[in-house]
């Protein structure tokens, strides 16, 4: 499938005068389930700005807007033809070791509700398990859009029973963890409709079996990522993979407030 990317995030501040850092994990690369066609990124400072491959093979740019600025916009853009490879994303170019996938971070330390999630799966074992792992979370924690923010954690997500992708992914991945599995979060994009705005990117998980390597799923659909899906950046979890991170400092004072489209949308092959 021909997937075509347009993810704009504006940021709006009170007051200019701040000296504002910024880490875009926007941009992403060739692997056994997608070929990136064209990619762009436009925001202030990314001409001077340092691209480099971190330690999980993400690439990202840190750039530095000028400080002046009351508005910052960051747009990616791009296209890329997908396959389905039923969730199997393979080896990766990370140089982080898979055994450090079963550490557990802030967003993803278990309570007594994921544990008994967890044991509730230890009779299975292999893609099987993380199946029913996946939709055992579901059954735990309903999709609410608007439920949860940015700082929500896996454990707030089950005490509540609502969430949305990004809290998925850290559920399945700290039960996941408490099984014995390396897990990980995956940011990309996902074809929702036709000339559909989604509210922000899409989250997954990723889990590391035995001779396939890292295999996807996404808990909020119930699906292994297929021809639909773009992948970008994966960490320990949301933290080491968002879109878009940033750090303000200086003398400026006030409100700030971001607002983000997406639009993922299939294009017709000639």
């Amino acid at each position: 499938m021909k997937i075509h990317v347009h993810h704009a995030t504006k940021y709006y501040y009170d007051n200019p005068g701040a000296h504002l850092v910024q880490r875009l994990y926007l941009t992403p690369q060739d692997n056994q389930s997608q070929t990136v066609l064209d990619w762009t990124i436009d925001a202030p400072g990314i001409e001077n700005g340092l691209r480099y491959v971190d330690a999980f093979g993400n690439i990202a740019h840190l750039t530095t807007p000028s400080s002046d600025l009351t508005e910052v916009t960051v747009v990616a853009t791009g296209t890329v033809m997908t396959t389905d490879t039923a969730g199997v994303a393979g080896h990766d170019i990370g140089s982080v070791p898979i055994p450090a996938y079963l550490a557990s971070t802030p967003a993803t330390e278990a309570n007594e509700a994921i544990r008994e999630l967890a044991r509730s799966k230890e009779h299975l074992s292999g893609i099987e398990q993380l199946h029913a792992l996946s939709a055992a979370v579901l059954d735990k924690v309903a999709y609410v859009i608007g439920a949860t923010n940015e700082h929500t954690t896996a454990a707030d997500a089950v005490r509540d029973g609502e969430g949305v992708c990004q809290d998925h992914a850290h559920v399945f991945i700290s039960a996941a963890r408490l099984l014995g599995l390396p897990a990980r979060y995956v940011s990309g994009y996902m074809v929702v409709g036709e000339n559909e705005l989604a509210e922000a990117n899409h989250a997954w998980a990723e889990a590391h079996v035995a001779d396939l390597g890292w295999v996807g799923f996404d808990v909020s659909n119930q699906v292994s990522p297929d021809e639909r899906y773009v992948r970008v950046a994966t960490g320990m979890d949301v933290d080491g993979a968002t879109p878009a991170k940033g750090v303000r400092r200086g003398l400026s004072t006030g409100a700030e407030r971001m607002d983000v489209e997406v639009l993922v949308e299939r294009v017709a092959e000639q």
